[in-house]
């Protein structure tokens, strides 16, 4: 069965969804994104996801083409129409579409995309490999920005090596993944990078450091250096639909026993409680 997309108000199916060549987004580049995983039919911290949406559209200079509710009703409409028991759905906004020209028109109409896929989930509870890299992306780490080659050329090359995620570092200190968010631990005490616009601020990062506090896990937004992440007793890597994930190689040296460690055991245990709340909410609201 083909899957049915929305663009430009329209859902249709995704053979024949088509934007001109001369949309920015192909042109430049020019547009940002958001990720945003369903269970159970439950759209995960939409609010979130939708304004950091807004905050990356803002930062460009596009003018945000619906609020809240219209991207609800736009999603959910998604998820009935593609049945799937969890979803991963993608929005893309660009500024529509112009002349080449590196100018940008304040005018131009938008184009808004979004897809439902089914959502896989993989294992990764035996934890997976990583390599360190120099993080060679823009300055503006903090825009959900569609222009990914440099993440993309980052992982490629850690696939190279046969590992599955590269760990960022500039100028001596641990940025993000290439697609996620890093934490440690060291002693007992998780530590991740802050947000300082160095790196996406991920919504599962920030839900992370949220449960961890809350369960009295001592959790610090601080800076790490590389030479912490090296001599890390534990290492995770975070996004929206790879949760939360150990990391028990480092380029080829395992990090602590070589094995997931026990305070990221406590942590995937408090969020599927957070999880598994959430859908018993859903429940009891039908």
């Amino acid at each position: 069965m083909s899957s049915i997309v929305y663009l430009n108000g329209l859902y249709l199916p995704i053979e024949e969804a088509k934007i001109s060549v001369l949309d920015r987004g192909f042109t430049f580049g020019d547009g940002v994104y958001e990720v945003i995983p369903v269970y159970h039919g439950n759209i995960f911290r939409l609010k979130e996801h939708i304004e950091r949406l807004n905050n990356s559209l803002d930062e460009i200079y596009i003018d945000r083409p619906h609020n809240m509710a219209q991207w609800q009703e736009i999603l959910r409409e998604l998820i009935n129409r593609n049945p799937a028991e969890d979803h991963s759905l993608y929005i893309q906004v660009t500024r529509g579409v112009s002349e080449r020209d590196h100018a940008i028109e304040t005018t131009a109409r938008q184009t808004v995309f979004a897809m439902s896929k089914p959502l896989l989930k993989k294992d990764y509870s035996a934890g997976i490999t990583a390599i360190v890299e120099e993080d060679i992306r823009w300055k503006y780490c903090h825009i959900k920005a569609i222009t990914l080659l440099p993440s993309v050329i980052l992982r490629h090359k850690a696939r190279q090596t046969g590992a599955t995620e590269a760990l960022l570092v500039k100028d001596g200190f641990v940025t993000e993944g290439a697609a996620s968010n890093v934490f440690i631990v060291k002693d007992g005490v998780v530590k991740t990078p802050p947000k300082d616009g160095n790196l996406l601020p991920g919504i599962t990062r920030d839900l992370l450091v949220e449960l961890l506090l809350e369960s009295e896990i001592p959790c610090e937004e601080v800076t790490i250096t590389d030479k912490e992440l090296k001599q890390a007793d534990e290492i995770w890597i975070t996004s929206s639909t790879w949760e939360i994930v150990p990391v028990v190689k480092l380029d080829a040296e395992p990090v602590g026993t070589g094995k997931p460690g026990e305070v990221w055991q406590q942590a995937i245990k408090i969020y599927q409680a957070f999880k598994d709340r959430m859908a018993n909410d859903i429940c009891d609201q039908s």
